[in-house]
């Protein structure tokens, strides 16, 4: 008699140094409601941000290779900004798994900007990447990038998930020089380029001018981690969605 192969469950590691990642998740997990989700919190070395390039690499190899070990999985999520910039293109040679990541939604915000003004909202290590030159050289020519490097935002998010309110007051503050020094310049798009950020974004928008549009890049991501679990991972594996 023949028994019909019964299909692994799809399993998703998301890596991050924080809470910043638990965005990520949140997205995607709405398109992908039925896959196993296994999320490391790396708060040993937080934040990434501020950790120079070889350290963020290695660690995250080590990270990997270590969970490996204690459980299966078959995709890959580096759920922050930084990481995803400066590891993506090593991790993708050193493991054999699918592994995206989220990098700051330039292209989206091209689309969307009508001033041509557009704030980066990131760490320095984002704002400072050769990557981040490429994809403004690429997408965004014809438009400017104010970049704004506030780690203060990260301290933030993390307060906020462990249910401390944020002071909108405090919040204000850290973006008042940076406006102030860009007041003659209409920025009408901001771009949130650390993952930590949209779990500030209500509070964000609460100090900032209407007129400015807040966008970040997780829909993307969620639609790229759908894609390779439907038409890569599913089709090519005894794996179900």
């Amino acid at each position: 008699m023949y028994l019909k192969r019964k299909k692994k469950q799809l399993t998703i590691l998301i890596l991050d140094s924080g809470v910043g990642g638990l965005s990520i998740f949140h997205e995607v997990k709405q398109k992908l409601p039925n896959a196993n989700y296994i999320y490391v919190f790396d708060n040993e070395a937080f934040p990434y941000g501020t950790k120079p390039k070889l350290f963020i690499i290695n660690r995250i190899i080590k990270i990997i290779n270590a969970i490996s070990k204690k459980h299966l999985f078959n995709m890959i999520i580096i759920a922050c900004n930084t990481a995803s910039i400066l590891s993506l293109a090593i991790l993708r040679k050193y493991f054999s798994y699918p592994i995206i990541g989220v990098t700051p939604a330039i292209k989206l915000a091209v689309k969307l900007t009508h001033s041509r003004f557009i704030g980066l909202l990131a760490t320095e290590s984002t704002i400072q990447s050769n990557y981040i030159h490429k994809l403004i050289n690429k997408y965004a020519q014809f438009c400017q990038i104010i970049p704004f490097s506030a780690p203060e935002l990260v301290n933030l998010a993390e307060a906020k998930l462990h249910g401390e309110k944020i002071s909108l007051f405090m919040l204000r503050n850290i973006f008042y020089v940076w406006l102030q020094n860009n007041n003659n310049i209409k920025i009408d798009t901001i771009i949130l380029g650390c993952t930590h950020f949209p779990l500030l974004r209500r509070e964000i928008e609460l100090v900032l001018p209407t007129s400015i549009t807040i966008i970040d890049s997780h829909q993307a991501l969620a639609k790229q981690a759908y894609w390779l679990a439907t038409k890569y991972i599913c089709l090519n594996k005894q794996i179900q969605l």
